[in-house]
Parts: C-alpha cells; sequence; structure tokens
C-alpha cells in the first residue's frame, strides 16, 4: 500500500515537474525576446520552437529517471538533490544543443537555449524546495510516516536508532526494538520500548504496523535469519540491513548488481561513473586546449633546452600510474644528460624523508631547467599523458617505480587513483613540505574527499602557484 502510495506521489511530482519545464520553455523564449532582443534581434515567432518542446518532453523525462530523481529523497540533504538537478538541466541543456547544431537550425538562439536551462533549473529548485517544507510540516502534523522496527540492541542498532531519532523530519518513526536470543533481556533503549524476541517477530508483525524492518545484527547471526526474511518478504514489509561486518573499515560500500548478482562492493575511491566520465571529459577538452595554446611557447622552451646543454629535448621516464599501471612520462629536460649516473654522488644530500629523493639546489640542474623547474613550465609535455588517459590533471603525483617499491602498505592506497598534473601536495608548500608521510596523507585525503568541485578548487589554486613558483626549488 505504502510503495504504491509512493509510486502515486512520484507521478504526480513527475507531472508538476513537466510542467514547470515547459513553462520555463515558454519564460525563456519571453525573457530572451523582452530583455536581450534589442541587442540581438527579436526570436522568430513562438510557432517556430514549438518542435523543441516535442524533444525536451521525451529527453527531460528520460533524465528524471536516468538520475534517480524519484527515488526518496527523505534521508538526503536538499544541496544533493539540487546537484541532481543541475545535472538534469545541464545535460538536457547540452542535448538540446547538440540538436540546434545537428539540424543547422540557426534561427535558434544559443541564449535562448541556454536560458531555458537556467530557468528550468530554477523552477525546479524552487518547487522541490516547497515540497519538502511541505512533507516536512505534514510529518510535524503526524502524516507521511513510514513505522521501523530494528532487530537488534548492540552498538550498531543503537547508532541506527540515534540517527533516526534525531532526523525526524526523514519521517521515519521509530517504534522500537526486537532483542537478538543471543543478547540479555531489556526494557527500552533510548526510551524506545524493546517489543519481544526474534522467535516472536511473526505475532509482534501483526500485532503493530510496520513498514520497514532494519537488522542491525552481526554477519554471522544473519546466517540464521533466513525465514524472518521469507516472512517479511511474505508479507511486503520492506527489509534492510545495517551493514557493519568490517567495523574498522574506511572503505564505502555500496551494492551493485552484476548480471542478477548482488554485489556488496567496499571502496576508498569514487565509484560514480558519471562524475568520472566528466573528470575524463574536463580532462581532454582542457589538455586540448592547453597543448594548442602552448605550442608556440613549447617551440621556445625545446630551443632553449637544446641551446642550454647537449642532449635530447625531452626526458623520458617510466612511472607508476593507477592500481601500479606503468607508463612512460614526458618532461622538457631541465638537467644535464647524465643526471640519472650521478644521482648516487648525491643521494646524502636529499632533504626528503622517505623513499623520494629530493634536493635543494641540485647541481645536476642546467640555468634554463632551473627556471623551468620553479614555474612548472617542464612539465607542459605531461598534458601528451593526460590526453592520452595515462594521468588526469588533478590527482597524486606518478612516483617512480623504485619509490613504489619501498611505500609502506597504507601508502600504497594513493595509487588506487589516475596520477595527475597538480595535487593537494601541489598547492601545499611542495617542495617545502620535507615529510613523506605528511604527502602522502595529503594525497590521501584527496582521495577520500574526491569532488569535481575539489578537482575545479586544486586547478584553479594551482595557477597562482605556476605563475609565482611557490614551493618549487
Amino acid at each position: 500500500m505504502l510503495k504504491e502510495k509512493a509510486k502515486l506521489v512520484a507521478f504526480w511530482v513527475y507531472l508538476t515537474e513537466m510542467s514547470l519545464v515547459v513553462s520555463s520553455f515558454y519564460a525563456a523564449f519571453v525573457f530572451r525576446n523582452v530583455y536581450f532582443s534589442e541587442k540581438y534581434g527579436p526570436l522568430a515567432p513562438f510557432e517556430s520552437y514549438l518542435w523543441l518542446v516535442y524533444t525536451i518532453f521525451p529527453l527531460w523525462s528520460f533524465l528524471f529517471y536516468y538520475f534517480s530523481l524519484y527515488e526518496s529523497q527523505r534521508t538526503k540533504p536538499f544541496w544533493k538533490e539540487m546537484w541532481t538537478i543541475a545535472k538534469v538541466s545541464f545535460s538536457g541543456t547540452l542535448f538540446l544543443m547538440g540538436i540546434v547544431f545537428a539540424f543547422k537550425a540557426d534561427y535558434i538562439s544559443r541564449l535562448f537555449i541556454t536560458l531555458f536551462g537556467g530557468i528550468s533549473f530554477l523552477f525546479l529548485v524552487v518547487e522541490r524546495r516547497i515540497l519538502r517544507t511541505m512533507a516536512r510540516l505534514l510529518r510535524k502534523r503526524g502524516y507521511n510516516y513510514r513505522n521501523i522496527l530494528v532487530v537488534g540492541t548492540g552498538r550498531r542498532a543503537r547508532e541506527l536508532a540515534e540517527v533516526v531519532v534525531q532526523n525526524k523530519h526523514w519521517g521515519l518513526n521509530l517504534i522500537g526494538f526486537i532483542v537478538d536470543h543471543t543478547e540479555n533481556k531489556i526494557e527500552t533503549i533510548l526510551k524506545s520500548p524493546v517489543l519481544g524476541t526474534v522467535a516472536e517477530l511473526p505475532q509482534l508483525l501483526h500485532k503493530y504496523v510496520v513498514d520497514e524492518l532494519i537488522f542491525a545484527v552481526s554477519r554471522k547471526r544473519l546466517e540464521n535469519l533466513e525465514e524472518i526474511f521469507l516472512l517479511c518478504e511474505e508479507q511486503g514489509i520492506r527489509t534492510r540491513v545495517a551493514v557493519n561486518f568490517f567495523p574498522h573499515m574506511i572503505a564505502k560500500v555500496h551494492l551493485e548488481d552484476l548480471h542478477g548478482i548482488p554485489l556488496l562492493t567496499f571502496t576508498t575511491t569514487p565509484y560514480s561513473e558519471l562524475q568520472l566520465s566528466v573528470k575524463r571529459g574536463f580532462d581532454l577538452v582542457v589538455s586540448s586546449l592547453l597543448v594548442l595554446c602552448a605550442l608556440p611557447f613549447s617551440a621556445l622552451i625545446a630551443t632553449m633546452v637544446k641551446w642550454s646543454s647537449p642532449g635530447p629535448i625531452l626526458f623520458k621516464q617510466v612511472r607508476v600510474g593507477l592500481n601500479g599501471r606503468r607508463f612512460k612520462i614526458y618532461k622538457f629536460r631541465t638537467m644535464i644528460f647524465n643526471a640519472e649516473e650521478k644521482k648516487g654522488e648525491l643521494l646524502d644530500q636529499n632533504h626528503m624523508e622517505g623513499p623520494v629523493f629530493k634536493m635543494k639546489d641540485d647541481p645536476r640542474l642546467t640555468p634554463v631547467g632551473r627556471w623551468l623547474r620553479k614555474v612548472s613550465f617542464d612539465e607542459i609535455p605531461q598534458l601528451i599523458n593526460v590526453f592520452r588517459g595515462q594521468m588526469s590533471l588533478v590527482g597524486p603525483r606518478p612516483p617512480l617505480p623504485e619509490e613504489v617499491g619501498k611505500y609502506e602498505r597504507w601508502q600504497r592506497r594513493r595509487l588506487s587513483m589516475k596520477p595527475g598534473l597538480t595535487c593537494l601536495w601541489q598547492i601545499n608548500g611542495r617542495n617545502h613540505i620535507t615529510n613523506f608521510n605528511q604527502w602522502m596523507k595529503l594525497d590521501l585525503e584527496y582521495i577520500d574527499h574526491w569532488s569535481l568541485s575539489l578537482d575545479l578548487k586544486i586547478f584553479l589554486k594551482t595557477i597562482p602557484v605556476v605563475l609565482f613558483g611557490k614551493g618549487a626549488s
């Protein structure tokens, strides 16, 4: 019953939102004509654009469901819902631009399409904010609640109950606990009653109104509760399991499906294919533009390198990439030709703790190379590595194989993301950070908190670091 009710609500929300999307199309037309006609000229009659509405309706419908906008948003913060709407509006607007380009519909203003994307985003955000406010008001009056029963009375069960109690606006009503037969009999937990034991569950499900059953028991105990799962399945009661198989792990857990086989996945790296695709797209576009823009400057640098000392223009070296993959990195040569042979003589002057060799005022640097290092221009050829997918614009710096061989076990996790041109280490002092463990912790901090916005923040902060040579030796 509740499931069908949720579907009905989602259907009406969908109709409302499609109406708002179509309305925003007309609003964008009016806005463009009123405020931009004098500068760009008036638009064609509105009837000329109606065929786009027939494209918008199925396209936005697909995007709404593709981005799971009609799944329960009870426990999600509003900014995540806004981010989902932003992805819908951005993707739809880009697709419309592509259609206009493909059909060579030159009379359709690009500004008009952009305004439509922005206004539709604004309309949907306001509508979702109103829906949330209304839902919270209804829940305060006792409507739209789901009754949940927690099986277990241990630490995990108590943590779960605290979260539910502290977030009343989610619309979850904790009616009580079910004690596992291995636990001591107690009467209340966090002011909620213990209603009975697992053996008494069939009777309790008849006695109380239960919408969801959450199991917060040990993984060993789960094996013996198959009958309870089947009972809930027969009665249409939603069942959830509070996953705590390895409580000391830092990995995030999500459920995947492999051709019908459910897989519980533990990962410490980002797993959103969409966001990783956007990251890769950003790498491709920006690296391509930077390579083209840097061509004349690269020719000048190549001439300076060749003039400064005998040897090749480019320095090639094997580095370690994603999950141990090896690839050849490219740089403008900054040292004398036989620099690697002289490295052994300088090991006692290494100012970096750990397996990495870094030396201040390295005598092997050429005058041109010293300047290139200071402004990081020696790394321009690595844009080719980025374009080829071996590196990213932002990510942990790629280490040497011999350095990786000396890593402690926890340090190897920095290889779980594609290496990059710049990273937190780069913008937080670079060569002024002499503690190798501190460097590694910055890389792991990046991996654990990765987001597209963090990448953009690091990328933008790198610009002044490069221009002013901050932290470079």
